[in-house]
């Protein structure tokens, strides 16, 4: 049985990627390319539920920059495997 995350856990670990993403040498540059998603955009969106899952989708897409996360963050990768399930489409 999976075990439960809250939404506002999931989005808090979500915007805790975003930062991730924006202090890693091009990573964002990647997320921008791979959504379409300007800088502008991502600042007005940062709090869209929608907007988090496509991060966390982003963050899943590559093992090597989940494991940088996940140890950065002090986590496990199964949590941000959680937490997409509990943000929108997961």
């Amino acid at each position: 049985m999976r075990s439960k995350m809250t939404p506002t856990a999931a989005e808090t670990l979500a915007l805790k990627a975003l930062g991730f993403l924006a202090n890693s040498p091009g990573a964002l540059e990647r997320f921008a390319e791979a959504t379409g998603i300007g800088s502008k955009e991502m600042r007005t969106r940062a709090a869209e539920p929608e907007f988090l899952a496509a991060i966390v989708d982003f963050l899943l897409s590559e093992e090597e920059r989940l494991k940088e996360f996940c140890d950065s963050e002090s986590l496990d990768s199964r949590d941000v495997h959680l937490a997409r399930y509990a943000l929108p489409g997961g």
